[in-house]
């Protein structure tokens, strides 16, 4: 099967709601087949996932996830600045949130969050050959507590209640292929 016969063509796109964070727009497309089906796509900036490991241990940051209405231990990320390039953003981002400075920074990939309905990626980086700047940079409505924590930890409890992020999972599963390699 050809891929024509499975692409969907946009006619046009309605912008619903606009956040500082995201926006929400309902997409009339176009079916292979000619029918018409209405959707709603969040549009939002691309995010960067670091996951610096030092001495054995993953660089964390535990901070309030208003969806979840709870606490989250995640790796630390954030979303790209407009004109940043991904590498930039994922040093920034572990800097501001841990004050630490990578010497080595790789990149894993990247993926989209759902693509089902939303329209931006996530890139993922390892952060090695870590150095403490001194302190965190934390944007104004940021919170964010950074700890060390045993890399054996992590990966018993990612998807537990300390550690709900989907995306985190993800970062983690990236990070185990290149260690692997």
């Amino acid at each position: 099967m050809g891929n024509e016969k499975l692409e969907w063509s946009i006619k046009n796109q309605k912008e619903l709601l606009k956040t500082v964070v995201f926006t929400v727009n309902e997409t009339t497309s176009i079916s292979p087949d000619g029918k018409e089906g209405h959707y709603v796509v969040m549009d939002a900036p691309d995010w960067v996932i670091v996951i610096p490991e030092i001495n054995g241990k993953f660089l964390m940051v535990k901070q309030w996830r208003h969806g979840n209405n709870s606490l989250s231990i995640e790796f630390p990320g954030g979303v790209i600045n407009s004109g940043e390039a991904p590498e930039n953003a994922a040093r920034r981002e572990m800097e501001e949130e841990t004050g630490f400075k990578a010497g080595k920074l790789t990149y894993l990939g990247c993926a989209n969050p759902n693509p089902a309905l939303m329209k931006n990626r996530v890139h993922f980086f390892a952060a090695e050959n870590l150095t403490e700047s001194g302190k965190q940079n934390l944007d104004e409505d940021e919170y964010v507590e950074y700890m060390q924590i045993p890399v054996g930890e992590v990966y018993e409890k990612i998807g537990s209640e300390e550690y709900p992020h989907a995306l985190m999972m993800a970062a983690l599963m990236k990070y185990s292929v290149y260690k692997q390699r």
